[in-house]
């Protein structure tokens, strides 16, 4: 099967079927908590498969709150995870913002995570690239993302789209405690 251009999909029921495989084959968007993220997907897609499409696509925010790594209920903040497609499942982005005079996200305004059999074809980038569009529509003036130092990669496609770094840090215990990277990318 010939690739399509790589778009990004809002999350639904006839592309599930893919996203479930992914996430049975030992893919998770959650670069912390991995294979036990991905445990808990598949229950909760198996337990209201609709509810679970919902709240990835949340951009009033109403969704019920998520549990922390610390274990702590947090209020969702408005946001939407977006499926990366090329005729199939490539991956995720997700991209969240403050409510009104809120405090920007601690970890970032986007995140994105690429199947491993659909990385270094540069869709990690283009994904970046077709979501700060939608960061300006929302009246952002930049975005925020964080990488680990080690992480390569993740650093190239943030440079690509004309992140630089802001802040040097280390994550807390519970997200890892890796040697840090806070980047904006102005918009």
């Amino acid at each position: 099967m010939t690739a399509e251009p790589l778009r990004l999909i809002r999350p639904a029921r006839d592309a599930l079927p893919a996203y479930v495989d992914a996430l049975r084959r030992g893919w998770s968007a959650d670069n912390i908590r991995g294979a036990v993220a991905a445990e808990e997907e598949l229950a909760a897609i198996a337990a209201d498969a609709e509810a679970f499409l919902t709240n990835l696509y949340d951009p009033e925010g109403a969704g019920p709150p998520y549990k922390a790594h610390d274990g702590t209920l947090v209020p969702r903040l408005p946001g939407l995870r977006l499926w990366l497609w090329d005729g199939e499942f490539c991956g995720s982005i997700g991209f969240r913002w403050p409510r009104e005079g809120g405090e920007r996200p601690e970890h970032g305004h986007i995140g994105y995570a690429v199947v491993p059999w659909k990385r270094r074809l540069g869709y990690a980038t283009r994904a970046l690239a077709l979501v700060l569009p939608m960061a300006r529509e929302r009246g952002l003036a930049s975005v925020e993302l964080t990488t680990e130092a080690a992480n390569l990669p993740s650093q190239q496609v943030i440079t690509a789209n004309g992140g630089r770094v802001v802040e040097r840090f280390f994550k807390p215990d519970a997200h890892g405690g890796a040697e840090s990277l806070r980047w904006r990318i102005e918009l």
